[in-house]
Order: C-alpha cells, then structure tokens, then sequence
C-alpha cells in the first residue's frame, strides 16, 4: 500500500532533478527571508522586536521615555494577556498585517492603533490598573460605551507621537547588522 502511495506521489523520474532543484531554491528563498526579517524575534516580548521596522521608531521612542519603559513591555499593552492560544492568535494575526504593510510600503505616515488593538489596550489598562479603577467612572453617561482610558490619559505611554523630534534625548537603537558576525570577523582581520 505504501509502495502504490509512493509511486502514485512521485512525479517521473524526468521530473526529478528539476523539482528538487526548485524545492531547494524555494526553501533557500524562505529562509533567506525569514532570516533577513528576524522572524524568530517576533517569538518573544522584548520591546526592540518592536523596532525591526522603523517606522515604529517614534513610538519605541516615546514608550522608553515614560514610566511605562520601566515595568511593562509593548506587548503586555498591545496584545491579549488572558490566555495563551490568544495571545498568539493575536501576535500572529497583527504581525503578518504589520509584515505585509511595511513589506509592501502600504504604512499610513501617522501610524494608529486599528479598533482591535484599542479594545486589547483597554483590557490591558484595566487588567494592570484594577486596583485603581473605578470602573463607574468609565462609563459614558450619553450612551452604553466604556470611555477609553487614554481619553483622560492621553499622553501615557506614547505621548503625542508624530516623530523622534518630539523626543530628542531618547536613545533609539539602530537596525541589527544582517551580515552575520562570522563574516565581520573575516573582514575585520
């Protein structure tokens, strides 16, 4: 049964080199990309992830300058902290969206949080500052919506981002080198 799978799945013995020579180019070509994009990064929570692309650049920028940089990371705001499978679901689903935008130069040139992402950091808010909240007072007396917090806290943590001019004195790290260290050390010598 296994032999008949077999030769039923395999293309013909003509077609052979030709299909592992693409096979192996494409899977060249994926990792390539995956490497160039630092893909493993975006496993992790730390803040500089966040900066892989530049255009995010003011808003790193803004975060390391408040007394948020100290205790929580972008991703304890900006992605679900209920549960693990949606905390993932979230990144993932957020990051392809960020991946192909910036990939494709589609970026607004003010970047905005879309209204999944608003209703995540409001969770967030919530969840961190519970002790703190009143939540009577984040009710709308006009309708049945919940005030956002950042509409009385408006400068926490981003401030009013448009670029790293509003934060001169912040300390924004560059892009990681792409060329992998074995090689500096060969054209160093």
């Amino acid at each position: 049964m296994l032999n008949k799978f077999i030769q039923y799945t395999s293309p013909p013995k003509k077609w052979k080199v030709p299909v592992i020579l693409i096979s192996g180019i494409l899977t060249g070509v994926i990792i390539l990309v995956l490497y160039v994009g630092n893909a493993t990064s975006y496993l992790s929570d730390d803040p500089e992830t966040c900066i892989n692309c530049h255009v995010m650049y003011p808003q790193y920028a803004s975060w390391r300058a408040s007394a948020h940089s100290q205790k929580v990371s972008c991703n304890d705001c900006h992605v679900p902290q209920d549960n693990v499978f949606r905390k993932y679901y979230f990144k993932a689903s957020d990051g392809l969206r960020h991946s192909a935008m910036f990939t494709l130069r589609l970026e607004p040139e003010v970047i905005s949080i879309k209204s999944a992402g608003i209703d995540v950091v409001q969770e967030n808010c919530k969840r961190c500052h519970a002790s703190l909240i009143d939540h009577v007072y984040l009710k709308n007396e006009k309708s049945d919506d919940e005030i956002k917090c950042w509409s009385c806290h408006e400068e926490t943590p981003h401030g009013t981002v448009s670029s790293l001019s509003s934060f001169p004195n912040v300390n924004v790290p560059g892009p990681k080198s792409l060329v992998p260290d074995w090689i500096n050390k060969n054209l160093n010598k």
